[in-house]
């Protein structure tokens, strides 16, 4: 039975993760920073379901949880660096202890994530990194400044360790949703929001990310995984056309009407 390891698993995606991989057969790890709400949500999910407190921020977390975690599931299969937190308006309304945390939580937790992890992963006879970057990463999001900017950093990570750890035979993959309706998009404070609108279910992620562990290697897996029809054209646009279309494209995005 594979194994999959969730940070950030109480609520939103993390929750949708772990019911679906359940479904699946696979013995699944919640972990969260709110133990008491994954501890809720494995009851639900049964016996082959672990949970564990989890501050993503904290490297010595890391190395305890994926211990216990492998320690009770035999191996390591699946790592989703789930995990991420939002802080929406303008860059200088927003404390700059909400853009510190943001970086700590969005970026180094999956830094920290991916460290620990890769002892673990090179010991299963299949190993796996999936990673929640965003269609923010696609083009800097006005109001989104450090989200956005956490996300890039998320896409970066992952390009560039889907390369490296290709000599351990573990693939790093990532997808990249736009607006996903979860508590995290609630009352957010961004044109971009308004005009895009709210079209995915956490189910919709959590059904990528299932093809994703699922399917064999073969080098024309893409890293990326665009997640609903507006991410894939925004994606798309981006690639075909002139950097100043892109700016004034995403200009018109985050314009509030007058």
């Amino acid at each position: 039975m594979q194994s999959i390891f969730i940070s950030g698993a109480a609520q939103g995606i993390g929750a949708a993760i772990a019911r679906l991989f359940i479904q699946h057969g696979y013995k699944v790890g919640l972990y969260d920073i709110n133990h008491a709400q994954v501890e809720n949500l494995a009851v639900q999910l049964g016996e082959n379901a672990k949970t564990g407190l989890l501050d993503v921020t904290d490297p010595a977390q890391w190395q305890t949880a994926l211990q216990d975690f492998s320690a009770w599931a035999g191996q390591l299969n699946i790592l989703v660096n789930n995990a991420g937190i939002l802080y929406s308006g303008p860059f200088e309304h927003t404390d700059l202890a909400a853009h510190h945390r943001t970086i700590d939580i969005n970026i180094k937790g999956v830094i920290n994530g991916c460290y620990a992890a890769l002892p673990y992963l090179k010991q299963a006879d299949f190993a796996r990194v999936i990673n929640l970057s965003s269609a923010s990463a696609i083009y800097g999001q006005a109001d989104l400044a450090t989200y956005s900017t956490s996300k890039f950093a998320v896409r970066g990570l992952t390009e560039s360790l889907d390369i490296e750890w290709q000599k351990y035979g573990i693939r790093v993959l990532d997808v990249m949703p736009l607006f996903v309706q979860t508590a995290m998009v609630k009352d957010m404070n961004a044109q971009s929001i308004k005009k895009m609108g709210v079209n995915l279910q956490p189910e919709d992620v959590a059904q990528q990310i299932l093809k994703l562990a699922q399917i064999k290697d073969h080098p024309w897996i893409p890293t990326h995984t665009l997640v609903g029809i507006k991410a894939k054209f925004l994606f798309n646009v981006s690639k075909l056309s002139p950097q100043f279309v892109n700016r004034l494209s995403n200009l018109f995005i985050a314009h509030k009407p007058q």
